[in-house]
């Protein structure tokens, strides 16, 4: 007999309700230009895993006559596997020094650290850790942190800005995996002199070139807008 899962109760409803990405291609086009700070937020894909009730329950504990609720970062955005990250040529917009800001979800932080270097990048230390001041439920300890994992390509790019800015970032969880305002804005200021781009971007920053899924969402939003 097989084993019942949450999936197997709610198929129907995890169909509809996971996102997809509507592009013929895996991701879009990266722009032409060389940047000297590269700040990425991936989308990690967490195999399926659903949350409901706002906890994690067992599927012999859920009842299919109740409508309740069903969670998973797929109902939010378009998740990628970690074989379909390491595919994306990052290190074509890298110069040859570079810095590039991961963030890493707990679970995903050894598939992190191989990324970054799948993209031609070394791993240096936590340059942020995210006290998102509530906790999600954990098998093990509830979950208030995130980390920003900061990597290395050749030297730190010269000039040098901000050299007082704190490791710890505390700021209210907003919008799913929306992280905050804080960490783009302490990087800013680290190195503002130098070309930065943003991977996986939900919006445009001034001083910042955004590449992503939401960010082509807008464009093609506002032209429509534009033109009607």
């Amino acid at each position: 007999m097989a084993k019942t899962t949450g999936y197997s109760i709610y198929s129907r409803t995890v169909k509809e309700m996971t996102k997809v990405n509507r592009m013929p291609e895996l991701y879009p086009d990266f722009p032409k230009q060389k940047f000297d700070i590269i700040y990425a937020d991936p989308p990690w894909d967490y195999g399926g895993k659903l949350q409901f009730d706002k906890s994690s329950k067992k599927a012999d504990e859920l009842d299919p006559t109740k409508n309740i609720f069903v969670s998973s970062a797929s109902f939010k955005y378009p998740t990628l596997k970690i074989k379909e990250l390491e595919l994306m040529p990052v290190d074509q917009i890298a110069k040859d020094d570079c810095l590039l800001f991961m963030w890493a979800t707990s679970p995903h932080l050894a598939h992190a650290i191989s990324l970054g270097h799948e993209w031609g990048f070394d791993y240096k230390t936590v340059a942020f850790v995210w006290d998102k001041m509530v906790h999600n439920p954990g098998k093990y300890t509830l979950s208030n942190t995130e980390l920003c994992l900061l990597f290395k390509k050749g030297k730190i790019p010269q000039p040098r800005g901000a050299r007082n800015i704190q490791q710890l970032i505390r700021s209210p969880r907003r919008a799913h995996s929306m992280k905050p305002d804080e960490v783009r804005d302490a990087i800013a200021k680290m190195f503002p002199s130098q070309a930065r781009i943003e991977l996986f971007a939900r919006g445009n920053y001034d001083g910042w070139t955004e590449w992503g899924l939401d960010v082509l969402d807008q464009q093609a939003e506002n032209f429509t807008l534009t033109t009607a």
